[in-house]
């Protein structure tokens, strides 16, 4: 059922979540979500699965892997300073919807064999544990990067859940398989992973090109290099993920050229060019704006040019303080360069 559906593998997890609950209480507790508020707002709905739809008993978690191109293309791409790095998982159409429409359909392949059940379908999308879910169903581990990893697969997949009142059979959940790798501590550009398994949002690069609203700091700048939405490293620098497959999903495949987008043309898009490629895009949630503040800093880490320069110059009196911000920094970047030189 979940080949039919292009799910790469399917698990059914109780809903004790109790120690995660714990961790996840302590994290929220060192403040380590940043501004993302919503972590702590559902209370305990979070970690406990039948407070947010009673009379759950069961999760079936879902797996479907994104990467579309060989890991070696990424890598490389972070050494192409002119050229923007994008999260792979958010270079073809938004996976919400993708992974919403398919488990839809699982739920009602299920309803055509078992008359009058419950069930709520969730993508990222509420205050779901996914990942201690996922784990449970025996989909992975949570690596020291706070990913799920799969021995078979690595973890360039996204995850999905059914919250069902079916009492089904429980899969068994695998064993930690990081020993005593610390490679993603080590590569990690800005240090976010501040423990094995903690990560301190504050620090993540993600974190600080999609979910925060604020100026990325001053002393976070220079390690965004060209990552203008997101962050891989950690995935990218993973030898689990020598065993990730290619994704043969359509939808995931790259669109408007974004795996190889110039920073300067990017930077140059109108709104009504973002909007139009954007559409359909996880890339749309962090809005015009934020897009081009984004830019700005990995255009102030590019090599020096009269075509970058000229670029930040237009934007310089930009609406948005943010951009000014951050067109200013990176102007201050390469006027420094240029002194030097």
């Amino acid at each position: 059922m979940s080949d039919e559906l292009g799910f790469q593998a399917l698990g059914v997890a109780d809903i004790d979540l109790d120690k995660a609950e714990e961790r996840l209480k302590e994290w929220l507790d060192r403040r380590y979500h940043g501004s993302m508020e919503y972590m702590s707002r559902h209370g305990t709905r979070r970690s406990r699965p039948a407070e947010l739809i009673p009379g759950t008993l069961r999760v079936i978690s879902v797996r479907m892997d994104y990467l579309k191109a060989p890991q070696r293309e990424a890598i490389d791409k972070l050494e192409h300073e002119s050229q923007a790095y994008i999260s792979r998982y958010a270079l073809g159409r938004d996976y919400h919807k993708v992974l919403r429409s398919r488990l839809a359909r699982l739920a009602k392949l299920i309803g055509e064999r078992v008359s009058g059940y419950g069930f709520r379908a969730f993508v990222d999308s509420a205050p779901v544990l996914e990942k201690p879910l996922a784990a449970k169903a025996g989909l992975g581990w949570i690596g020291k990067h706070t990913n799920l990893i799969s021995r078979d697969a690595g973890s360039w997949f996204f995850l999905g859940e059914l919250y069902t009142d079916l009492p089904l059979p429980v899969d068994e959940a695998v064993g930690d398989h990081c020993g005593s790798c610390r490679s993603c501590l080590d590569v990690c550009p800005t240090q976010a992973i501040v423990a094995p398994y903690v990560l301190d949002a504050r620090r993540c690069i993600s974190y600080l090109t999609i979910e925060s609203r604020e100026a990325i700091p001053v002393e976070f700048r220079k390690a965004l290099g060209n990552r203008i939405y997101g962050c891989d490293d950690c995935q990218l620098f993973c030898p689990w993920n020598k065993f990730a497959s290619r994704s043969t999903e359509d939808d995931f495949t790259p669109r408007h050229g974004l795996a190889t987008a110039d920073l300067v043309e990017l930077f140059g898009w109108t709104e009504a060019t973002w909007l139009e490629r954007s559409a359909g895009s996880a890339i749309r949630r962090i809005g015009y704006d934020r897009w081009l503040g984004n830019i700005a800093i990995a255009l102030g880490n590019a090599r020096t040019s009269p075509a970058v320069v000229a670029a930040l110059e237009r934007r310089r009196d930009y609406a948005c303080g943010i951009v000014r911000e951050h067109v200013g920094w990176a102007l201050e970047q390469h006027a420094a360069t240029t002194h030097e030189n």
